[in-house]
């Protein structure tokens, strides 16, 4: 006698949501420790990783505040889709403590490489879901400080690694 067992699974809308809501943790804790971004603002960002993790366009998105063109303190979210994410840590340990005078709140996409296959018809169809419509802009450099490894966020196969990035 033989049997066999299959076992598929799908990354849902509510696998995603569940990481975005780790995403919004993070930024309310940055909120506390820092003032910004304000809570519509923080939903706004969370509804948007969400949708974009949904569909796969999520390349990295990056939150924290800058000075002139570079990071002062920043969070950086890697989308990771091919299965390997394992570890779904708890929200939080964000840095603290950083001077953050003379630095507006900034935040930073890039898109994967699903995305760039979309036709524009087809993005701009997506694109008119989101809460907000983001246009080019410069990355913010790093100049003054360095990227470390945080936590990971994941549900389904699907999840997003977390880097820091804190002056020296």
């Amino acid at each position: 006698m033989s049997s066999s067992f299959t076992n598929t699974s799908t990354f849902t809308i509510a696998n995603a949501r569940h990481i975005s809501a780790k995403v919004k943790t993070d930024l309310k804790l940055m909120q506390r420790a820092y003032g910004h971004p304000d809570d519509g603002d923080i939903e706004n960002y969370g509804e948007e990783v969400a949708q974009m993790l949904g569909k796969g366009y999520l390349g990295t998105v990056t939150y924290g505040y800058k000075r002139g063109s570079d990071w002062i303190v920043a969070l950086r979210y890697t989308a990771n889709s091919n299965g390997t994410l394992t570890a779904d840590d708890r929200a939080g340990q964000i840095p603290r403590g950083v001077d953050i005078s003379g630095t507006t709140f900034y935040s930073y996409l890039t898109y994967s490489s699903k995305k760039a296959a979309l036709s524009a018809t087809d993005w701009d169809a997506f694109a008119a879901t989101l809460p907000f419509r983001r246009t080019g802009a410069a990355e913010p450099g790093t100049a003054g400080g360095s990227w470390t490894t945080g936590n990971t966020y994941s549900s389904n196969g699907v999840g997003v690694s977390r880097t820091e990035f804190k002056p020296w």
